[in-house]
């Protein structure tokens, strides 16, 4: 008798937010500044403000807000400045005090400095953070072209040693792409924007809510009532970063074909349902085998990131 596995009724309605126009725009206040190592931050948030800034151009728009590159006039010091207005929306501004509060614990050679964070007369709040001359790894992808594996295993290095850090201070960051990994001309990777971000409070904490981009989601933050359970939240930042160097390395978002625009319900059954991405022949065994232990579709099997920094691809000679 042949089994037949139990239909389930998959919601693939997502929930459509309030206008915030229908809301009350109440000033939020800041969060409480929290005692770090990180002094530096504190003593620049106390000496800049806005009117010691010149903009000089517009390095991106989104998540309710803006962001320049700035020159410090007194010092000509360039830092990049994220404006989030004063109207946007209550759920972004939200998700703006979750990034302050994290950057505000932060102290990483691998992790974006903030330099300071200040509100403006208008309501608008700022936040002061060093500035990554050569962009994101997503616009070095467009105009440099694919990373050759050597590159790879440098990025992976980088990006594996900010893992560390932050999921050493219960911190996962739940959007990690090319778009977030910031870069400058020493060719040094930084994790940024962490929006979504979540600081475990305690170490069996859920961290199984729909936030992020979904097409860098794990199966189980998709489906967690087939791959979930008391899954490992920071298994997903590692399922993640798989993917960020597959794209990296192919020129395209792996789990679909060239030009191919990712639509909600798309990715949910190719990442739920469909095998992980495969590399093409040409790519070695190390790198191969480092792309598997970070998309296994079970999230207990996934290599952590202290294994996975003691992996041949990341600790072979670059040479």
């Amino acid at each position: 008798m042949a089994l037949v596995r139990e239909r389930r009724q998959l919601n693939l309605r997502l929930p459509i937010p309030e206008r915030s126009d229908h809301r009350p725009r109440f000033p939020l206040p800041l969060p409480p500044t929290t005692t770090t190592a990180n002094t530096s931050t504190a003593t620049s948030a106390a000496s800049i403000t806005s009117s010691d800034l010149e903009k000089l151009q517009v390095l991106g728009h989104g998540n309710g807000g803006t962001v320049y590159k700035v020159r410090h006039k007194r010092t000509s010091t360039l830092y990049a400045l994220k404006v989030v207005h004063s109207d946007s929306d209550p759920t972004l501004r939200r998700q703006v005090f979750r990034e302050m509060e994290i950057l505000r614990r932060t102290d990483s050679p691998h992790v974006v400095r903030c330099h300071g964070i200040f509100e403006k007369p208008s309501g608008d709040i700022c936040i002061l953070m060093e500035y990554m001359d050569l962009g994101t790894l997503d616009s070095l992808l467009k105009t440099h072209g694919t990373f050759s594996e050597p590159k790879l295993a440098d990025v992976a290095r980088q990006v594996l040693n900010g893992l560390n850090y932050l999921h050493g201070h219960k911190i996962i960051h739940r959007d990690l792409k090319p778009s977030n990994l910031l870069v400058n001309d020493k060719m040094e990777v930084k994790i940024a924007d962490f929006g979504v971000s979540k600081i475990m409070c305690r170490t069996l904490d859920a961290c199984n809510s729909y936030v992020g981009t979904c097409a860098y989601m794990s199966p189980e933050r998709f489906d967690p009532d087939t791959y979930g359970g008391n899954y490992n939240g920071y298994a997903g930042d590692i399922w993640s970063l798989g993917l960020t160097l597959l794209e990296l390395y192919m020129g395209h978002f792996p789990f679909l074909p060239p030009g191919q625009r990712p639509d909600w319900a798309t990715l949910m059954c190719a990442i739920c349902f469909g095998e992980p991405p495969s590399l093409p022949e040409q790519a070695s065994e190390e790198f191969r085998s480092f792309i598997e232990c970070c998309l296994q579709k079970e999230s207990n099997k996934r290599w952590t990131v202290a294994q996975l920094l003691a992996h041949p691809f990341v600790c072979k000679d670059p040479r």
